[in-house]
C-alpha cells in the first residue's frame, strides 16, 4: 500500500472513532444542537474554520487559481470578511436573543421575530441549497480518493459520505467540534507546507509570476463577476449561514464567541493565500490541464515530494469532510427543528427529536450523494447554494438587527421577489449577470426594495420581549 493510501486510509478511520466516541457524551437534542453552549473560544475557532474552509475553498479556490490566478485570493478572502462582520456584530446580538429564549436554529429566530410560516418557507430554500453545496464537498472529496485510490467519483463520494453521517449522526455538533480540532491541525499544516516546497520546486515566486501571465491582477479575474465582486456573494454567505450561525448559538458566552469566530475569520483570510499559491504554481510545473480542478490533486500527487503530497492529500479530504458535516449539520437540524417539529410533530419528545434529527442526517446524505452525479463543478455547486442563502436570509435578518419592528409581510416580499429575480436573471444572462453585476447582487437589490416598498404599507408587529 501507498504512502498515500495508508495515510488517508488511517486519517478517515481515525475521524470516525473520534466522532463515535464522543457519542457516548451526548446527553439530550442541546448538546446535538448547539453542543449544550458549552463551547470555549478555541472550540469555537477550531470548529468555524473547519467549517469554512471546504472543497470550494481548496479544489475550488485552487482551480480559480489555475484559471484566473491572483484574484482567486477573494473567494476564501471574502469568506473571511463575512466571518469578521458574523463576530463582531451579527454574531453577538444574535446569541443574546438565543441563549435568552432558548433559541437553536436560525429558523427560530426567524419564527421570534417574525412568523413560522417565514421559518418554513427559508427553512425549505435553505434545504434545496444545502444539498447543492453538500454534493460539492463530495466532489472534492471524490476527487482526492481518485488521486489516491483510483476510485471513480461514485465510490469516492458513497465513502466520503459514508465517513462523515457515520460521526455527524452519532456525536452532531458536540462530536464535530471535536473531529474539528483534529482536522483544523492537518488541514492548515498540510497546505503550509504544501504551498511553500511547491513553490520552491517551481523556482520561487518569479517563476510563478512568468508561468502566469495576465493573472497578476489582484482585483478582477478573467471574467467581470470574479475578483472583488465575490464580496456581494460570499460574505453574506459567512454571517449568515445558519449552519455557522447555529455554531455561534454554541458559544459559552460573548467574548468566547467574538474571540473564536473573528480568529477563525483571520485565519480564514490568511490561508486564502495558499490555495492561490498552488494553484499558480501548478501552472509552472505540470503539463497544460483540461480540467482546472485537478489543479491541486495532481500537484499534491507528482508537484511535491510524496511525503509532503500523502500529509496535504489528507489535508484535502479533512476539509472536505469537515465542510460535508457542516452541512449536514445545517440540513439534519433545521429539518428536524424548523420542519418535523413545527409543522408535523409539535408534541415531540426531546428523545423523538434526537432520533428524528439522525434519521433526517442519513437521509440528506443520500441526497447529496445522488446530486453529485448531476453537478459539474464544485463551484458551481457552493453558487448555487450561497446564491439561494443570501438571497433568501439577509434583509429579513438584517431587518431584524436595524429596525425594532420590521414588518412580516415585508420579510415575505423580500424572500420571494429576491428568489424570483435570482432565477430570472440567472436564467436570461446565463448565470453571468450583467457586467460586474451578478444575479445574486441583482437579486439583493430586488429583496431590500420589495422589503422597503412592503413596509410602507405595514408598520409590522411588536417585537417580542
Amino acid at each position: 500500500m501507498s504512502i498515500y493510501a495508508l495515510l488517508l486510509a488511517a486519517w478517515c478511520l481515525a475521524q470516525v472513532l473520534v466522532g463515535v466516541w464522543i457519542s457516548r457524551r451526548l446527553r439530550n437534542s442541546a448538546d446535538f444542537f448547539v453542543a449544550g453552549r458549552s463551547l470555549p473560544a478555541s472550540a469555537i475557532f477550531a470548529t468555524f474554520l473547519a467549517a469554512n474552509i471546504g472543497a470550494g475553498s481548496t479544489v475550488g479556490a485552487t482551480a480559480y487559481a489555475y484559471d484566473n490566478g491572483l484574484a482567486a485570493w477573494w473567494w476564501n478572502g471574502s469568506a473571511g470578511i463575512g466571518t469578521l462582520i458574523l463576530a463582531f456584530w451579527v454574531g453577538p446580538r444574535l446569541w443574546r436573543t438565543a441563549r435568552e429564549h432558548n433559541l437553536y436554529t436560525v429558523g427560530d429566530y426567524l419564527a421570534f421575530r417574525y412568523s413560522e410560516g417565514l421559518r418554513g418557507l427559508t427553512a425549505l430554500f435553505i434545504w434545496i441549497g444545502s444539498f447543492w453545496i453538500l454534493a460539492g464537498q463530495l466532489i472534492g472529496a471524490a476527487a482526492v480518493l481518485f488521486v489516491v485510490f483510483g476510485w471513480p467519483m461514485w465510490l469516492g463520494g458513497l465513502v466520503a459520505i459514508t465517513i462523515v453521517t457515520i460521526y455527524f449522526s452519532a456525536g452532531g455538533l458536540l462530536g464535530s467540534s471535536w473531529v474539528n480540532r483534529v482536522q483544523i491541525v492537518v488541514i492548515v499544516l498540510g497546505f503550509l507546507v504544501a504551498a511553500l516546497i511547491a513553490l520552491s520546486a517551481a523556482g520561487g515566486w518569479d517563476a510563478v509570476v512568468a508561468a502566469n501571465p495576465g493573472r497578476m491582477n489582484f482585483w478582477r479575474g478573467q471574467r467581470p463577476d470574479m475578483g472583488w465582486p465575490l464580496i456581494f456573494l460570499l460574505a453574506p454567505s459567512f454571517f449568515l449561514s445558519p449552519g455557522l450561525v447555529q455554531r455561534a448559538f454554541a458559544a459559552r458566552d460573548e467574548r468566547h464567541l467574538t474571540r473564536g469566530i473573528a480568529l477563525s475569520g483571520l485565519a480564514l483570510m490568511a490561508f486564502a493565500a495558499l490555495p492561490v499559491i498552488i494553484g499558480m504554481t501548478a501552472r509552472a510545473v505540470l503539463p497544460p490541464l483540461e480540467n482546472s480542478q485537478a489543479a491541486l490533486p495532481e500537484m499534491l500527487r507528482t508537484g511535491v515530494p510524496p511525503w509532503v503530497g500523502a500529509f496535504a492529500l489528507a489535508a484535502v479530504f479533512a476539509a472536505e469532510i469537515s465542510s460535508a458535516d457542516a452541512v449536514l449539520f445545517m440540513l439534519s437540524t433545521s429539518g428536524a427543528r424548523d420542519l418535523y417539529k413545527r409543522f408535523v410533530n409539535r408534541e415531540a419528545t426531546d428523545a423523538q427529536l434526537l432520533r428524528t434529527v439522525r434519521l433526517i442526517a442519513v437521509a440528506a446524505g443520500v441526497i447529496g450523494y445522488v446530486l453529485i452525479f448531476m453537478v459539474s463543478t464544485v463551484i458551481g455547486a457552493l453558487q448555487v447554494f450561497y446564491s439561494v442563502m443570501v438571497v433568501s436570509l439577509l434583509v429579513p435578518i438584517l431587518a431584524t438587527l436595524l429596525m425594532e419592528r420590521p414588518s412580516t409581510a415585508a420579510a415575505y416580499a423580500s424572500v420571494i421577489a429576491g428568489i424570483a429575480a435570482l432565477f430570472a436573471v440567472t436564467w436570461l444572462t446565463g448565470g453571468r449577470g450583467y457586467g460586474w453585476a451578478a444575479p445574486v447582487f441583482i437579486a439583493l437589490l430586488v429583496s431590500g426594495a420589495a422589503f422597503g416598498l412592503a413596509s410602507l404599507g405595514n408598520a409590522g408587529r411588536p417585537r417580542r420581549i
